[in-house]
């Protein structure tokens, strides 16, 4: 196989690998009644965050983060406080979104292609691959 063959074999392998990662991921979170994203936000908010570290998390524009916040208020999974400085208002999970989050990340766990089908070995072998990737 020619090195322009193998490049391309090769990212549509991992193209393919990233959209069944995303499907696991989407079917899992839509069984907890959470969008995508919705459910990123609530695996991330381990510590109170701002709404720029949400946004910069996210890779959206700060004025997205308000209406995500939003609907996770609204369903009781997270709270607004002020900041340090009180110019910065913090999201923070509630009781009920800590809950949620531990369930979420043992539900993301179990659905997933990666730990279905590698063993512990074949797992840390993949971790050093792709965080080599991406160093």
């Amino acid at each position: 196989m020619s090195s322009l063959a193998e490049a391309h074999y090769l990212s549509r392998l991992l193209f393919q690998v990233g959209e069944r990662a995303r499907a696991d991921f989407a079917a899992v979170v839509a069984e907890c009644g959470l969008t995508a994203v919705q459910a990123r936000v609530v695996l991330w908010l381990g510590e109170p965050s701002s709404m720029s570290s949400l946004a910069n998390h996210l890779a959206c524009d700060a004025s997205n983060v308000t209406g995500i916040a939003d609907r996770l208020a609204a369903a009781g999974l997270l709270s607004r406080v002020p900041g340090a400085d009180r110019r910065i208002t913090l999201l923070q999970l509630t009781p009920e979104g800590r809950a949620v989050r531990a369930d979420l990340a043992d539900r993301v766990a179990q659905g997933s292609t990666v730990m279905a089908k590698l063993d512990d070995g074949e797992r840390r072998h993949l971790t050093r691959l792709l965080t080599k990737l991406l160093s």
